[in-house]
């Protein structure tokens, strides 16, 4: 739908400003915003007309206008301009996300909380998908006569390790014998195809020797699972509650969906291309059809890898939070490169 000139300099107007404030906006205080050089008249009539398109929407009779999810959408598409991060917001992401760089866990972990931080409202990460995941490197440390530990690498720089206890003793010798067999049979596999069907195949390999093998298997595809299954964080869900523009019931509604691991995951299941941004019923989910999503993705060696979002209510800074997500998701990326380079 397109909408003439001074129209969209008004719905622009009343949107930017909405936002900052609030407060539904009347034609009087629109008479002061740059480039708006017409009446108070002119400027009603232009509200009625975007009022009655469904632009805008007006609360009770003598208030003024405030935004619509049509009048947001549009405003998104067409008249939002990008606003460009401060040094100092730069400098701070940069610092707190380097100050979690041992791990791509911790690095996400971070990247939620730096955006809830910088747009006060729930924000969420994703780990590194394991659907294109391979094992890197397999290593083992013995930590006693009958115990060790199996430490799993990604191709995505994920760690994840595993004790395991067997009845014999384990030598260094035995060890290093694990270490050859399984770096030899796993390096670059999928994690989805460690399965138990390969673990019973590679056993059976090694024919008696094999025998002493199942509790250091198990192992190794528990640690393949866990790194092939997403992991959302999720920081500030709380700051939900002091959004004036949702109310209670919509508010738990979001609340009640945050603590449910399988509908997080499910929302940020399909990484974008780039930056999306979903506005009430646009939403996937029912219960965020009276907030709006921001989502961008992060990359890992030049492929998008993972995602990073806010959800607010429908008055969400937009072209701010587009601005934040996407830096917090290329410093994230930059970091993740930097340690899987570090293990190779």
């Amino acid at each position: 739908m397109s909408i003439a000139l001074r129209k969209q300099k008004i719905l622009a107007a009343v949107i930017e400003n909405y936002i900052a404030t609030g407060e539904p906006i009347g034609s009087k205080a629109l008479m002061s915003c740059e480039g708006l050089n017409v009446s108070s008249a002119t400027i009603r009539n232009e509200l009625a007309d975007l009022t009655a398109q469904g632009f805008l929407r007006q609360p009770h009779t003598s208030a003024g206008r405030v935004p619509t999810q049509l009048g947001y959408r549009f405003y998104v598409d067409n008249l939002m301009k990008r606003s460009e991060l401060e040094e100092p917001v730069k400098r701070y992401i940069e610092n707190r996300l380097e100050s979690s760089s041992d791990a791509p866990e911790n690095i996400l972990s971070s990247a939620s909380e730096v955006a809830s931080e910088l747009l006060g409202t729930v924000a969420l990460s994703t780990a590194p998908s394991g659907e294109g995941s391979r094992v890197y490197r397999i290593k083992f440390v013995r930590t006693g006569r009958h115990t060790s530990m199996l430490v799993l690498i990604t191709s995505t720089g994920m760690v994840k390790s595993r004790l395991f206890r067997c009845d014999f003793d384990i030598t260094p010798e035995m060890l290093n014998v694990f270490d050859r067999a399984l770096n030899e049979k796993l390096a670059g596999r999928p994690l989805q195809s460690v399965n138990r069907a390969f673990a019973q195949t590679f056993a059976a390999s090694f024919g008696e020797l094999g025998l002493l093998m199942p509790d250091m298997l198990l192992a190794v595809l528990d640690a393949c699972e866990e790194a092939g299954t997403a992991k959302v964080y999720t920081s500030g869900a709380t700051k939900l509650l002091y959004q004036n523009e949702l109310d209670l019931i919509s508010a738990r509604e979001v609340l009640e969906f945050m603590n449910d691991d399988s509908k997080r995951r499910e929302l940020l299941s399909t990484v974008p291309d780039g930056t999306e941004i979903l506005i009430g019923n646009e939403n996937s989910s029912p219960h965020l059809r009276k907030c709006s999503e921001v989502v961008t993705s992060y990359s890992i060696d030049n492929k998008p890898a993972g995602s990073i979002a806010v959800i607010g209510s429908m008055r969400l800074d937009y072209s701010r939070a587009v601005s934040v997500l996407e830096y917090i998701a290329k410093v994230s990326g930059e970091l993740i490169d930097e340690i899987i380079s570090a293990q190779s």
